[in-house]
């Protein structure tokens, strides 16, 4: 059997595309594949393991893909192509086949089901939405399982499930029954294109979408009103001694907050003292703070207290 190099994929295989309309074609060629017994399995992963037999990576592939079909068979009704469910389910087997140590005792089937269904369901996840969803774990079990359930209890697509369904739901799969509801509105309709046209006058969606974009302008006068406000305090903070300026900006402007306690074992002083060079430093600072705006030759609105706000929400 001729391979492409480099690639386990065999030839042969490759010839027979995947598409909808060859689908019975190759749907009946891998069902000619003959199944393997469990100790020529055993060997030709060894082969493979071992030596890197390509030929006896193809031989497992090959028996397999009927394993793959099943499986992918059962991910048809959410309206993907067939095709491309088994071409996903194929790149799944083939990771199975390389990652294999049949020393661990079971079947190359029973190992590689979980990493065709892993890349089904990523496929399915990817393709059925162009909102991504099912991001966790928990989320991907409430999408694969969610249909199958409502089913059960009769809530078929479009129909609102009452809060017990959900309640049911929820309990069942281990999730918030909010996202049990934000889940079924998603499975219960598909996604439009934003130039879809809504009413008889020809406007789409995007004409009625509310523009929520940031006002460009006003974050960058905000930007400019806090570089305003940091170079007055730092200013001020400058006009400190160094001890004052250090017990303000531990008690009051930076986090965690010091406690006194802690300020007063740094400098050897009482709880008491350094409480008042707090008051006295903030006090100080307050004045500087308004002597700075009274020198900067921008005209500006702001009340000379505003640098300090935050400054002032400190702990007794």
């Amino acid at each position: 059997m001729s391979t492409t190099k480099g690639s386990i994929v065999p030839r042969r295989l490759s010839a027979l595309s995947i598409s909808e309309d060859g689908l019975e074609v190759y749907l009946s060629a891998i069902r000619k594949v003959p199944l393997l017994a469990r100790e020529e399995e055993y060997m030709l992963a060894r082969r493979w393991i071992s030596h890197k037999d390509v030929e006896a990576a193809h031989r497992l592939v090959l028996s397999h893909l009927r394993l793959v079909a099943k499986i992918a068979s059962g991910y048809r009704g959410y309206g993907l192509p067939y095709s491309e469910l088994l071409s996903e389910g194929n790149i799944g087997l083939l990771q199975a086949v390389k990652r294999f140590d049949p020393e661990r005792g079971f079947r190359l089937a029973t190992y590689a089901m979980w990493w065709i269904r892993a890349a089904i369901q990523d496929y399915v996840l990817r393709s059925w939405s162009l909102v991504k969803i099912g991001t966790t774990s928990a989320q991907k079990k409430l999408f694969f399982n969610l249909r199958k359930l409502r089913q059960q209890m009769r809530a078929i697509d479009g129909q609102r499930m009452n809060s017990e369904e959900i309640e049911d739901i929820a309990k069942t799969l281990g999730v918030d029954s909010k996202d049990v509801e934000l889940m079924h509105a998603r499975l219960s309709s598909r996604d439009l294109s934003l130039q879809t046209p809504i009413g008889d006058e020809g406007e789409t969606w995007q004409e009625w979408l509310a523009d929520e974009e940031v006002d460009h302008e006003a974050v960058i006068l905000d930007q400019e009103e806090q570089r305003y406000r940091r170079s007055i305090l730092t200013n001020a903070l400058a006009s400190l001694k160094p001890r004052e300026r250090d017990i303000l900006r531990s008690r009051r402007l930076e986090e965690p907050i010091q406690t006194l306690e802690a300020l007063s074992k740094r400098y050897n002083v009482s709880k008491e003292r350094i409480r008042q060079i707090e008051s006295i430093a903030f006090d100080k600072l307050r004045k500087a703070v308004a002597l700075e705006e009274q020198q900067q030759t921008t005209p500006r609105l702001a009340a000379p207290s505003r640098a300090v706000e935050r400054a002032s929400i400190g702990q007794g």
